[in-house]
């Protein structure tokens, strides 16, 4: 075949390539029992947390055996990252240390990473009894709550971080 025919017939597959492009037939829908464990996601106001309960009494124990060997002891960082102090730490002329309880400007925020993430080894392991303590806990020891308070799903939306007026808002356009 000549080049010239050559040249042609790449030129009229490719120009029919539209033609034959088709949505993907393989797979299927994705059902929402499907999606329901991904769909995990808690807001600020503390929208989608579960049922369930903790104290920092009931925490310590779960951080001693789930979290303190990456976290270290009463969440004083090492190997990973602190979880506890800095509080103060973030204003002018200061080096930042950015904790749970010096940087995070919701509480929510807090159990919505424990759930999903931890314990690195086997993230979403904890059950939601399990999430509240251990978030009480790292506020207890950042005296953002007392150790006999209890989170629940109405009173961890209303814990007020040191943070939560540090953030300036993004302005969305709805347009």
């Amino acid at each position: 075949m000549s080049t010239l025919k050559s040249l042609a017939v790449v030129a009229a597959l490719l120009f029919s390539l539209p033609v034959l492009a088709q949505t993907p037939r393989f797979g299927q829908p994705i059902s929402p029992a499907d999606i329901a464990p991904w769909n995990i996601s808690i807001r600020p106001d503390g929208a989608g947390l579960p049922p369930g309960r903790g104290t920092a009494t009931q925490g310590e124990s779960v951080y001693a055996a789930k979290c303190q060997a990456c976290h270290g002891e009463k969440g004083a960082g090492k190997p990973n990252d602190a979880l506890v102090g800095g509080i103060g730490t973030l204003g002018p002329g200061k080096v930042p240390v950015r904790t749970v309880g010096s940087y995070w400007p919701y509480a929510t925020t807090l159990f919505d990473y424990v759930r999903r993430a931890m314990p690195f080894q086997a993230p979403k392991s904890l059950t939601a009894d399990e999430v509240y303590a251990v978030s009480a806990y790292i506020l207890s020891l950042n005296d953002i709550i007392g150790p006999d308070d209890i989170l629940d799903a109405q009173s961890l939306p209303k814990v007020r971080m040191p943070n939560r007026d540090g953030f300036i808002p993004f302005p969305r356009n709805p347009k």
